[in-house]
């Protein structure tokens, strides 16, 4: 039994003697590839937004938006989700598809200068969803409102507010330039 605690113990100082110097250059290295990194990585975000509701609650939304930094003004803006028709009324009863547009300001326009480029997802389905999913470039903010329309409309109704998204003007989304 002696004999075998030696040699546990024999072979844990060798694991330990060859193994901290490599975890030490490790360690050591870490920091310098770091440094190295430029500063727009910082810039990047991701995070869940949402959820989002009409003015009825009839309709909501909610997802992700991830935004990657090329340069100080160059990003690529990815947003996913999914959009909620929570109305079971049938038409004949009023009832109305969910409806969510997005709006998007570039760097090239002043803060809350919105561009006529709308993206926009319409679902009629009581009880189900529709998955968003959209790219867009060099963009400063993107908001996003829930809605309800018509099943032949295009004229959203009970519209919530608008809601950010992505907002570089705002320390909340960890741009700072």
């Amino acid at each position: 039994m002696r004999r075998s605690i030696t040699l546990g113990l024999a072979a844990a100082t060798a694991v330990a003697a060859l193994g901290l110097p490599a975890l030490a250059t490790a360690a050591s290295a870490a920091p310098a590839s770091a440094a190295s990194a430029s500063h727009h990585d910082d810039w990047d975000y991701d995070g869940w937004w949402g959820t989002y509701w009409s003015n009825n609650h009839l309709a909501k939304a909610k997802g992700y938006v991830d935004v990657n930094y090329d340069d100080e003004e160059s990003n690529r803006v990815h947003v996913t989700g999914k959009l909620y028709d929570n109305d079971h009324r049938t038409y004949n009863q009023g009832g109305k598809c969910a409806y969510i547009k997005f709006r998007v300001s570039s760097w090239d326009d002043e803060e809350d200068d919105w561009s006529s480029s709308i993206k926009s997802y319409k679902y009629c389905g009581a009880g189900g969803y529709k998955q968003i999913n959209f790219w867009r470039y060099d963009v400063s903010q993107v908001q996003a409102k829930v809605c309800q329309i018509g099943l032949h409309s295009s004229y959203p109704v009970n519209c919530g507010s608008w809601h950010d998204i992505y907002n570089a003007y705002e320390d909340d989304f960890g741009y700072d330039a």
